[in-house]
């Protein structure tokens, strides 16, 4: 759709224009004949008026244009026998000599503005000599009202450069931030492989060798000994393998997305307790949906929280977890059977960390002991309208 010409006009030069046509239609019918004019002046007057409210719309565009035939008008009002300039035509000339100031370059504008007081203070507009009064009244009132024009230029400038140096400085701080964010990031990743991932690896390198040895020394089926081995050296790649993982994350820029665990990953965590004595069983309800990135990770880490603790505490224990889709929510709900984990988690890091994950998405988190016996997390996280796990995957 294409805009007509007055909605593209600002405002403020269309309700200036709109009043110097009020205004010249007002003098038009009440001292028109004051002026000097011929026989029935009025209607050459409005019509007088009328084009120069329209120039006035067009000022900022073509102000140049506009700086001519306005001088070209009054020289046609004076040859029609008006001697004197109204109100509104001379607000009309000020207006356009602080427009010359105000939207053209120094040197262009001067130039123009220096030939209009020049045609004015000459004669050449109303063909007569005008009195050296008049002349230096014509100049100060012009130059003036392109001097206006000029400061407002100037500092329209000054803000618009204010506005870039500020929007330089704002970028180089953030660069600089982001840089000092990757450095600390960089300095992190190396502390860790070089203090944690070193120790674990080493861990798992010895608990394989003695697991080889005490296999090598008996015969027949495997010790519990080794079992519990076995699920201590599996844990152990695990963990090096999420800190690699977690490593090239830090190293990596903020903004690139990289696979954190879900879900669907709890089925290889509870093989990786499998060797703690728990039987653990999980129970999905619903149709699973595709979680948001953060929502998925955060649902995981509860479950391996709670996982972790009851591995901890539980003992030989029967633990069930029980993962719920609802329309609008997610239930995630971790019961055993075993003893003594409610006093250690209640009061350690485990359940704050949890309660703060689940409350990071709006959701809640209850956990404590069961009146037969037992211990349970349950967990309740909101969730929009998912996809279904079946579809994003096609």
């Amino acid at each position: 759709m294409r805009l007509s010409p007055l909605r593209s006009v600002p405002r403020v030069d269309l309700l200036i224009g709109l009043a110097i046509m009020a205004l010249g239609t007002l003098e038009a019918f009440t001292v028109a004949e004051e002026y000097g004019a011929s026989q029935n002046p009025q209607w050459w007057w409005v019509g007088q008026a009328v084009v120069t409210g329209v120039l006035v719309w067009y000022r900022r565009k073509a102000p140049v244009a506009v700086f001519i035939l306005m001088i070209l008008a009054q020289y046609a009002w004076h040859r029609q026998g008006n001697e004197h300039c109204p109100v509104w035509q001379l607000a009309a000339l000020l207006i356009v000599f602080h427009t010359i100031g105000a939207h053209l370059p120094f040197k262009p504008g001067g130039s123009w503005a220096l030939a209009g007081i020049l045609v004015f203070d000459s004669g050449a507009v109303d063909h007569r000599f005008l009195p050296f009064e008049e002349v230096i009244f014509l100049t100060v009132m012009f130059g003036s009202a392109y001097v206006t024009g000029l400061a407002l230029r100037g500092y329209l400038l000054r803000v618009h450069r204010m506005a870039e140096r500020a929007a330089r400085l704002e970028m180089e701080r953030e660069r600089r931030a982001a840089e000092a964010v990757a450095a600390e990031r960089n300095r992190i990743a190396r502390e860790l492989h070089d203090v944690v991932a070193h120790s674990v690896s080493m861990m798992v390198m010895q608990a394989g060798a003695l697991r080889r040895r005490m296999g090598a020394s008996q015969e027949g089926e495997r010790s519990p000994e080794t079992v519990i081995l076995s699920g201590i050296e599996q844990a152990g790649r695990d963990a090096v393998e999420e800190l690699r993982i977690m490593l090239g994350a830090l190293r990596m820029p903020q903004d690139e997305a990289l696979p954190q665990p879900g879900l669907d990953m709890v089925p290889n965590l509870i093989s990786t307790v499998g060797s703690s004595g728990l039987r653990v069983t999980l129970e999905t309800e619903g149709e699973p949906v595709h979680l948001a990135p953060g929502l998925d990770l955060s649902a995981y880490r509860i479950v391996q929280e709670a996982l972790t603790n009851a591995v901890k505490y539980a003992g030989d224990a029967d633990v069930r977890i029980r993962i719920a889709y609802h329309p609008d929510r997610l239930e995630l709900e971790i019961i055993d059977n075993g003893g003594g984990a409610g006093p250690a988690l209640s009061t350690g890091n485990g359940l704050i960390g949890m309660r703060e994950r689940a409350e990071l998405f709006g959701g809640s988190l209850d956990a404590g002991p069961l009146p037969h016996g037992g211990y349970r997390v349950r967990a309740t996280l909101p969730i929009s309208q998912g996809v279904p796990m079946s579809e994003a995957t096609n």
